[in-house]
């Protein structure tokens, strides 16, 4: 086993896997290194629910090719579902129920429904397990059990020890939660606020569950979810005093229940128990020099909405792709800053998102007064449009210095002639240039970078007014033509995102452009 590598990656979860398998694509070579010999949890295997993941975050899976293994095998029966077949609840803001049958996908221009849209359910566990098993095919070393105990960096390489041994490598990336060795090791900033409550998520047997309304039920002295299977999960405005080192007791839980929900429901056995706070704090950066942060080791904040993860997904896919092209150098260290000035804003978001669901929560005339007003929002169409495109992620778009609204959002996932869509042509994890005309020019041009671009001229049965449109590989819009395209403008967007490296050999090997 070699102790050189092009990136080391810390942490196994979801984010530190999926970062692990978009480098391992592009021929970069990783080394995993996780603190745990067995990552699992009892509570992994609970379902995230049809909202776990986000839109933005089932393209991901989607445009990787790994859709069908994350997802229910009935995930496909959720690809033709019309805008009033999707039930009513499109997530919650603080309990507060965001109902489907009110999106409204006109708002969207740009978006084209597709296998995305609905993901089906799936878990932690299964997450986790589909990455791993891409990892490993991908060739990427994941190694268990070898916890991070130092870093050191210097101009050229990261150094980094883990289980008695050192590992160096061009670039470090810290996965490793919200306690994250890394951070603290390199001396990241991780400001923010204190916590307002103490969070339950259990699994235990009432004597007398008839006493707990079920589902989301906001009380005055907090909030509780009754969901089935004994699931209840509970928000106890404590200041957050009970944290993790204290143990849960049966009695403990029901003392917090009774006053949470108020009745004098018993619980009569208390089979699984964790806790959680909404601490929410983020880092000041997400890179010094060759390391780099993401996922929970960037941001925490509360799990309500579920945002932690479906923002950590985003900043994998971001990162991944750009660190790759920099290390086969392909593209310049610049790139890499670029990360943080898209990832940094959306992680301020879902801190902030999170803290304003609390506000709303608090057991107090304030909270109760903010709560009512958000409630009528929410129950309009405009506000209902509002939030389900924050949750699932469909009004999420970088700043990218062009004011056009596809330009730094998802890209369409335009349907083709032969019924394939453009998330099916992206499993490469290389950038796509669609030519809805077939210009041979715009062919030519993009085979200067055909070792990081793949070319695509076909038609589409709904172009929405487009001539041409880059992807990056993380799907996300980098350049657009309305019109019949400018060469040069084309040419300037491909130079900004894959490098000044007009080459087409990889590796001493000549690559043709691919042309799908």
């Amino acid at each position: 086993m070699s102790d050189s590598y092009d990136v080391i990656v810390g942490g196994a979860g979801p984010v530190g896997l999926f970062l692990a398998c978009e480098l391992g694509l592009a021929g970069v070579s990783v080394l995993v290194l996780e603190r745990d010999a067995h990552v699992t949890s009892p509570f992994w295997a609970k379902p995230l629910g049809v909202r776990g993941l986000n839109t933005l975050s089932t393209e991901s899976f989607y445009r990787c090719g790994m859709v069908d293994k994350i997802f229910d095998p009935d995930f496909e029966r959720f690809r033709s579902l019309s805008k009033t077949e999707t039930g009513k609840f499109a997530g919650h803001f603080a309990g507060m129920m965001l109902d489907a049958n009110k999106l409204d996908l006109s708002r969207w221009k740009y978006f084209l429904k597709g296998p995305a849209l609905i993901p089906g359910r799936t878990d932690l566990q299964r997450i986790i397990t589909t990455l791993s098993e891409r990892a490993e095919a991908l060739g990427v070393t994941v190694l268990r059990g070898n916890e991070i105990t130092s870093v050191s960096q210097t101009e050229d390489a990261v150094a980094v020890g883990a289980g008695n041994q050192i590992f160096r490598a061009k670039y470090l990336v810290g996965c490793d939660g919200g306690r994250s060795r890394v951070r603290k090791e390199c001396g990241f900033e991780f400001i923010g606020t204190d916590p307002e409550f103490t969070g339950y998520s259990s699994e235990c047997e009432l004597e007398d569950p008839e006493k707990l309304k079920p589902g989301f039920q906001r009380t005055p002295w907090g909030m509780y979810i009754s969901l089935d299977f004994g699931q209840i999960a509970l928000m106890d405005f404590d200041g957050g005093k009970f944290n993790r080192t204290q143990t849960v007791t049966r009695e403990h839980f029901q003392t917090v229940l009774r006053r949470v929900s108020g009745t004098d429901v018993t619980v009569k056995n208390l089979r699984l128990v964790s806790t959680f706070t909404d601490r929410a704090l983020q880092a000041k950066t997400y890179r010094k020099n060759r390391v780099f942060l993401a996922g929970d080791s960037a941001h925490i904040q509360s799990p309500l909405g579920g945002q932690g993860l479906n923002a950590g997904i985003g900043d994998a896919m971001n990162l991944g792709w750009k660190l790759a092209a920099v290390v086969r150098g392909t593209a310049p260290d610049s790139l890499l800053d670029t990360y943080c000035d898209e990832r940094q804003p959306v992680g301020e978001w879902v801190v902030e998102w999170t803290r304003a669901q609390i506000a709303t929560l608090k057991p107090d005339p304030f909270g109760i007064a903010t709560a009512k007003i958000v409630q009528d929002l929410i129950d309009t169409t405009d506000g209902a449009n509002y939030f389900i495109g924050r949750v699932w992620g469909l009004s999420q778009r970088y700043d990218l210095g062009d004011p056009h609204p596809l330009v730094g959002a998802s890209a369409p996932d335009f349907e083709f002639a032969d019924s394939t869509r453009l998330g099916d042509k992206m499993a490469s994890g290389k950038g796509l240039l669609v030519d809805f005309t077939n210009n041979s020019s715009i062919a030519e041009l993009v085979s200067n970078w055909r070792s990081q671009v793949d070319y695509l001229g076909a038609q589409v049965k709904d172009n929405l007014g487009l001539e041409a449109l880059l992807v990056r590989p993380d799907g996300i819009g980098a350049w657009l033509a309305e019109s019949a395209p400018q060469l040069e403008s084309a040419r300037s967007a491909l130079l900004h995102w894959f490098g000044p490296f007009e080459s087409s050999y990889v590796g001493g090997q000549s690559q043709p452009l691919r042309v799908l």
